[in-house]
């Protein structure tokens, strides 16, 4: 089987073989005499392998890792359910780090509305997986918002999913 025929029957580019088989993925297959590459029925699993653990949101490092394992067979159920666990915790946590930009995302946007004409500072800012929110509270300190008003924006964004349009504020909700 040449590497197009091996594409194919995997559903991804030629290019996607040549690159696993260049990151020690999937083996170098024996060359023909013409020089190219003769490939078996193994290669085209392990490339529907890899495609499949990608899109269950594994990388190709943590695949390069598990491959070797599951060659020698010293990769049961115990160890899929360890991978899977340990992915979707990843997940639950990168899930918990978006939750909170969005919030600090809505507070942001609700002092803006509120405020128009006032500069906003986010120099002191950090990234939302440090934990400290504070890009959120740089602005609502820029806007100097009671701590009623601070509460009633911390307690909107804690309620969940919030629409994709948003309304603005009326002049009521922002501060004197």
């Amino acid at each position: 089987m040449n590497v197009s025929q091996v594409a194919k029957a995997a559903g991804v580019s030629t290019d996607t073989v040549r690159y696993y088989e260049k990151q020690g993925l999937i083996s170098a297959p024996p060359r023909q005499p013409n020089g190219y590459r003769s490939y078996g029925e193994p290669h085209v699993g392990l490339v529907r392998f890899v495609r499949g653990a990608q899109a269950l949101g594994f990388s190709l490092a943590e695949i390069k890792v598990i491959l070797p394992q599951m060659a020698q067979g010293a990769f049961g159920r115990g160890e899929i359910e360890q991978q899977l666990e340990a992915k979707m915790a990843q997940i639950d946590a990168h899930m918990a780090q978006l939750r909170t930009l969005k919030k600090e995302l809505q507070a942001t946007f609700d002092a803006l509305r509120c405020a128009p004409s006032k500069p906003v500072s986010t120099a002191q800012a950090t990234a939302p997986d440090s934990g400290s929110g504070a890009g959120a509270a740089v602005v609502r300190r820029a806007f100097a918002k009671s701590s009623e008003q601070r509460d009633a924006l911390r307690k909107s964004a804690q309620i969940g999913h919030q629409p994709t349009r948003r309304t603005p504020p009326s002049r009521d909700d922002c501060p004197r």
